[in-house]
């Protein structure tokens, strides 16, 4: 970097204008940028972005197939410099800018603008691994991480082209890429939300929301709710033992063992994690997962677990 700088200074900067080191996709001052195999240069979000959508070089139509394969996609150090030593307020600015646009990902309080992944009933405390491949969520799984928020949320689709008015944020715990830009995300649910008002963001979904608490119980309503609580997840366990033990192989192999019952319950922020695992597991229509997944009330999950194990049952 240094070597750069002292060949940069020697420069006449009469020579090089602003203008002439922006980029082609966003017509902004260049940030971070890259160079392609081909010589042209792009802001590095700008390029990642439109290689979700073409392989191809956006000037000459080149190929970068090789350039996504090896992920090598790093800052040309000498434009960094020219910028940097010629641009100082100007690339300042660019970078607030870069900042304010990852800035709209961040989650504060009861309430967040989030990005919406429409595709399945996600529950929290629960494994939901995702293959990612539409150029809007390859977007979108990028700028989550870029944010350092690595959040999103899930919620199913409906007839209308909207997207279900209840579901949970994931949180990403591994992402890994294949060389023609698709991923494999492993997630895990965190909190349910309800959706206030629905957007959209470079082409994707996005919502404004709000999180979703239980209700809390005492007296003698918390020992009722500790009695059924305690019969359900007996009978819980006893279906799961009944089981065929191909179906009962196949569900350890995707969702593990039933877990642990927790004694203090209400204490459990996203609630016991035995409650979401069964409901993961049920053979339930994705209308009724949402129902549940709506509830504000512990009591009422248990009963429709209960309903839906005696449904199970009579089918037999």
């Amino acid at each position: 970097m240094l070597q750069f700088e002292s060949e940069v200074e020697k420069v006449d900067p009469s020579l090089l204008t602003a203008d002439m080191l922006e980029c082609s996709l966003c017509y902004r001052l260049l940030h971070n940028p890259v160079t392609t195999p081909c010589g042209h240069v792009f802001c590095q979000h700008c390029l990642d972005r439109s290689m979700d959508h073409s392989l191809s070089c956006p000037q000459c139509r080149g190929s970068l197939t090789e350039m996504l394969a090896l992920r090598n996609r790093s800052t040309t150090v000498s434009l960094q410099c020219i910028l940097k030593l010629w641009f100082p307020k100007l690339m300042e600015e660019r970078k607030k800018l870069h900042e304010q646009d990852l800035a709209a990902f961040s989650l504060a309080g009861n309430t967040a603008e989030i990005p919406v992944f429409v595709c399945t009933v996600a529950y929290p405390t629960i494994s939901c691994p995702l293959h990612v491949f539409e150029p809007r969520y390859r977007l979108m799984m990028r700028q989550v991480m870029e944010s350092g928020v690595r959040q999103f949320g899930m919620c199913i689709g409906e007839e209308d082209g909207k997207f279900a008015d209840y579901g949970t944020m994931l949180e990403i715990c591994d992402l890994k890429f294949f060389d023609d830009g698709r991923s494999v995300v492993d997630t895990v649910g965190g909190r349910r939300f309800r959706v206030l008002d629905r957007g959209m963001r470079d082409g994707y979904n996005t919502a404004k929301i709000e999180f979703l608490e239980d209700s809390t119980f005492e007296g003698s309503d918390l020992s009722e709710l500790k009695q059924v609580y305690d019969a359900m997840y007996s009978k819980v366990s006893n279906w799961i033992n009944s089981l065929p033990a191909r179906i009962a192989m196949k569900i350890q192999q995707q969702f593990g063992n039933l877990p642990q019952k927790d004694i203090d319950f209400q204490a459990v922020r996203l609630g016991p994690k035995w409650v979401w695992w069964v409901l993961a597991i049920l053979p339930l229509e994705m209308a009724d997962q949402v129902s549940i997944l709506q509830m504000n009330s512990l009591k009422d999950r248990l009963v429709a677990i209960d309903r839906a194990l005696s449904m199970i049952s009579c089918r037999q």
